[in-house]
């Protein structure tokens, strides 16, 4: 199998578990099967992060939320942590997966991202409660608002047409 050459365009971010690499809090990926994607991959667009591995994370690992009221934002002000069931505070993790997937995104030149919902890191428009109950609120992980905050435009996987439509434009 020949490398696809690295694309002169814009570079996208993704999520690891979205191309099936078992980094999940549960050892398991989360494939996203979809031809945009397979595209981007073929013309070596995409750049793969599990952000909770880079932090330091283990595979498989305790599941973790964002306290709640708390937001991908607040941890990153010190104003809210990610504990996981447990009761296990592991915010520095989750603060240094977001570090660096902001540095491999802009090593890249990633002016996007397509993120995992509902994790406490890659969650871009909703997250689960904070009380690790199953229930879900609108909110943004630590990666998605750190990555926001230095412009880099985050999707979630049903908003993959919307990034597929920026990417042809640029």
């Amino acid at each position: 199998m020949v490398a696809p050459v690295p694309h002169e365009g814009a570079r996208v971010l993704v999520s690891a578990c979205l191309l099936g690499e078992p980094v999940r809090y549960d050892g398991r990926g989360a494939a996203l099967a979809d031809t945009c994607l397979e595209r981007w991959r073929a013309e070596g667009r995409v750049v793969a992060l599990c952000p909770e591995t880079a932090g330091g994370l283990p595979t498989p690992r305790a599941p973790a939320e964002i306290e709640p009221g708390g937001d991908g934002a607040a941890v990153l002000d010190g104003t809210a942590r990610v504990m996981d069931v447990t009761g296990a505070d592991v915010t520095t993790a989750y603060v240094e997966g977001a570090q660096r997937a902001l540095a491999l995104a802009q090593t890249h030149t990633c002016r996007y991202a397509l993120l995992m919902d509902r994790s406490p890191s890659c969650g871009s428009t909703v997250l689960y409660s904070g009380h690790h109950d199953g229930r879900r609120r609108a909110g943004e992980g630590v990666v998605a608002a750190l990555l926001r905050r230095r412009g880099i435009r985050v999707f979630a996987p049903d908003q993959i047409a919307d990034l597929d439509m920026c990417l042809r434009a640029d």
